[in-house]
């Protein structure tokens, strides 16, 4: 991620006026249960999808604003492998996340975590989005609850959420 002093003005100042939505509705919720008996899925922002899956789109239109909001499933039984990178984000560096996919989606991680008992379950699913998106309501108004609906019917009681 490079440092706001160091991006050109017009790109540094588009940086500091970014959108960010404030939620005072959503409420807090302590865990019902340890993690080590608790069902976990990884939803992530880093725009990743399943090899040969569709790729997140740009919009052409407005090359800064992303644009496309809608996911894609990465079952948790996936290779690393078989997992790329389609965000189109300028404002960081990709490199760390093709040499390890676990730097942003821990994939490997969790399945060790999973083996040593210290995370009960792992859901059947995992979940990305491409972040970097300035409107963001396909995801309040569709994409969130469809995947919040999936993560439910798969008795998912922990998300851990990694941003890009």
């Amino acid at each position: 991620m490079p440092k706001l002093e160091t991006l050109a003005e017009p790109v540094r100042q588009m940086m500091l006026s970014w959108p960010c939505i404030d939620n005072d509705e959503a409420p807090w919720t302590p865990m019902a249960k340890p993690l080590s008996g608790a069902r976990l899925a990884l939803v992530t922002t880093a725009g990743l999808h399943v090899r040969g899956d569709k790729p997140f789109i740009q919009d052409k239109a407005m090359p800064l604003d992303g644009g496309d909001t809608s996911y894609r499933i990465i079952p948790s039984s996936t290779e690393p492998k078989d997992i790329v990178q389609s965000h189109t984000s300028i404002a960081f560096d990709h490199t760390g996340i093709y040499r390890d996919i676990n730097v942003t989606f821990p994939i490997n991680r969790l399945q060790e975590m999973h083996r040593r008992g210290e995370i009960g379950s792992l859901a059947d699913n995992y979940y990305s989005f491409m972040g970097a998106v300035r409107d963001v309501t396909g995801f309040i108004a569709k994409y969130g609850p469809d995947v919040a609906a999936k993560l439910k019917q798969d008795e998912v009681d922990v998300v851990l959420l990694t941003p890009t």
